[in-house]
């Protein structure tokens, strides 16, 4: 009859499902020494176990957890939210309203100015970038005013040749 009342919790039913998958996947590593050496398939075998391991621990810390705190979760959610805020008179609501608005206008260009923040330490180099490239340009032109000097003294010489 004790075994006709028992009940399966819910959680326990999901380390049930967890333990029949840890052995079927122990059955699948038992099949695999046939493929690899012994000694590479029993250091795998022990890597997952150990993990596999942890895992489990870590879930059952969580849920002693959880059962330890079970009576003040109950009591939280059972108790009305709005009752913790402090009461804001009337004569305030409306400076609550510009400061909601600033926030929210403060959230959407936050990205804004978190890149324009992490940009800065790359300033210096930029900088550098910028110099170097303007100097490029700076030689580029004066090339480009000795190439235009060329070409005008080139046709100059052409029109001398065709009207001699």
């Amino acid at each position: 009859t004790l075994d006709l009342t028992c009940r399966k919790e819910l959680c326990f039913v999901k380390f049930s499902e967890r333990e029949k998958m840890a052995n079927i996947q122990a059955e699948i590593n038992e099949v695999q020494p046939l493929l690899l050496s012994a000694t590479v398939i029993s250091t795998f075998q022990f890597y997952f176990i150990d993990k596999k391991r942890e895992i489990l621990e870590d879930m059952n810390r969580h849920l002693e957890a959880v059962l330890k705190e079970k009576t003040t979760l109950r009591k939280m959610l059972i108790k009305p939210r709005c009752q913790d805020s402090l009461p804001i008179e009337v004569t305030f609501h409306k400076y609550i309203v510009e400061l909601l608005t600033e926030a929210v206008t403060f959230i959407e260009k936050l990205e804004n100015h978190l890149q324009a923040v992490r940009s800065i330490p790359q300033i210096p180099n930029d900088m550098k970038n910028m110099d170097t490239a303007l100097t490029k340009t700076e030689v580029l032109v004066m090339e480009l005013e000795e190439l235009g000097a060329q070409i005008l003294k080139w046709s100059e010489l052409q029109k001398e040749v065709y009207s001699d």
